[in-house]
């Protein structure tokens, strides 16, 4: 008994150290952006005189309040692109795992192979090709351009085919006896029993997309309306300076609704995963 409990005790103190080295980025981040202007480069935490001389809020304020820095406008832009991805991606992903877990046609099992090969792809390797098209569209500085290239996701559609093989083919046939479609199929049977994984695809595609920096940079010019958070915390960067402690409270705002949203939702992140990754 003496020597179990010693075990669990190293164990959860081997989860606390790695819990507090895994958090140090975020403590950095938000000293930083605390800090008096000009002293984000040096690596002291503990002032030498009164607090006041080394830590600050006024970086807070003034990031969400600076005329050369619309806070609200990049945050909103973010909502609404990672937002509106997070659901047309999802949205396509069912269509897809319903179509290879419930329809027959030819080379099914060869086009899902190939379609699970191309996650072995990086996808820097598209980039180059997804911009030409988009310059090609004029859609340059546009909604289009940030949401259309991210709503195919070969990883959703996977999960989303071996969750619905895994719904017994009584409940389709019981619903197709009382003359329900496909339609009725999806909203009736297999929504409801794989709400789980399509939780987890809107929060990992949103939060995904909520940190999309190089794509949104790229389809993006300095004047364009849906400049979003990443790409606007580039503007803290001068030609001779950068503003590390108005760029550091601009991320705690930006990191903000991720860390709550992990907080609230993940045992479905994991529910989901867990259900979306055995299939009996």
């Amino acid at each position: 008994m003496m020597r179990l409990q010693m075990k669990k005790g190293m164990l959860y103190a081997a989860l606390i150290a790695f819990a507090l080295f895994s958090l140090m980025p975020l403590f950095f981040m938000v000293l930083t952006a605390m800090k008096q202007e000009g002293m984000a480069m040096k690596m002291q935490f503990i002032p030498d005189g009164p607090l006041e001389t080394l830590y600050t809020f006024k970086n807070f304020t003034e990031v969400l309040f600076n005329k050369d820095f619309p806070f609200f406008k990049f945050f909103l832009n973010s909502v609404i692109v990672a937002g509106l991805t997070a659901l047309l991606s999802t949205f396509i992903c069912l269509l897809a795992g319903y179509a290879f877990a419930r329809k027959n046609f030819p080379l099914k099992n060869f086009l899902f192979s190939i379609l699970l090969s191309a996650m072995m792809v990086p996808g820097m390797i598209f980039m180059v090709p997804q911009f030409a098209i988009i310059t090609n569209f004029g859609w340059m500085d546009t909604l289009a351009a940030l949401v259309i290239p991210h709503t195919a996701n070969i990883f959703g559609v996977f999960l989303l085919r071996q969750s619905i093989e895994k719904i017994p083919n009584s409940l389709f046939e019981a619903a197709e006896v009382d003359g329900a479609g496909d339609w009725q199929l999806m909203r009736y049977v297999v929504i409801p029993l794989v709400s789980p994984i399509l939780l987890t695809l809107i929060l990992l595609t949103f939060l995904g997309q909520w940190s999309n920096f190089l794509w949104q940079l790229i389809v993006n010019t300095p004047s364009s309306d849906w400049l979003t958070l990443p790409v606007g915390l580039a503007l803290f960067k001068g030609q001779y300076s950068i503003a590390w402690e108005k760029m550091m409270a601009a991320a705690c705002y930006s990191v903000f609704p991720v860390v709550i949203l992990f907080i609230f939702l993940q045992k479905y992140i994991i529910s989901g995963l867990t259900q979306g990754g055995v299939k009996e």
